[in-house]
């Protein structure tokens, strides 16, 4: 992981998969496990905007912070590895299995603006309806949204995005607005003679 950067005061789509495609969370209580780790180690030099857990692979849309404590200046690397580390060892250890959990390196994409930011987590969200995991993204429960329709406490940074949706009415209505599309756009492949 030392050779992917990170550069502070920058948004970043991050997502890996399971190694040969293996799943990542085997039962409900791995999903909340990874939750925690996220929170130990990349809160204190990330802001998290959203996330989505399937089975084999994850998505997580963060902002690195701009004021690093000092002993991360250089190495924004370590937190990331060490969360993916701990995660991998918890695993290996409960499911008597060996070797690297995820492919091979951490897969980021910069974030070059905020209107790219706003369609990333409408993706996100819906990635469950995405690969089938869920016909309703608003009751899958391993991402973010509900986190954002909810009033209760969260690590998320939800009221940025929601301010940047135009409040949350709107940011559900974009949610599902792009959900329409995307059904549309799957039924009419599915009635082309292929």
């Amino acid at each position: 992981m030392k050779s992917e950067t990170f550069e502070a005061g920058y948004y970043y789509h991050i997502y890996n998969r399971g190694n040969n495609n293996e799943n990542i969370f085997i039962e409900e209580k791995n999903y909340s496990y990874f939750l925690q780790l996220l929170k130990k180690y990349i809160l204190p030099i990330a802001d998290i905007y959203c996330y989505c857990l399937l089975k084999n692979h994850f998505h997580i849309v963060l902002k690195i912070k701009d004021n690093l404590p000092e002993n991360f200046e250089g190495k924004i690397y370590l937190p990331f590895s060490n969360f993916f580390n701990s995660y991998t060892k918890s695993i290996n250890k409960s499911y008597q299995r060996n070797g690297s959990l995820f492919q091979e390196h951490l897969k980021r994409i910069k974030i070059s603006d905020e209107s790219y930011l706003k369609q990333l987590i409408i993706y996100v969200h819906l990635n469950p309806v995405k690969h089938g995991f869920s016909e309703d993204f608003q009751s899958y429960m391993n991402s973010s949204f509900p986190a954002y329709i909810s009033n209760n406490k969260t690590d998320l940074e939800r009221d940025f995005i929601l301010e940047l949706f135009g409040g949350k009415e709107n940011f559900i209505f974009s949610h599902i607005e792009r959900q329409i599309k995307y059904e549309g756009i799957i039924e009419e492949i599915d009635k082309m003679d292929l």
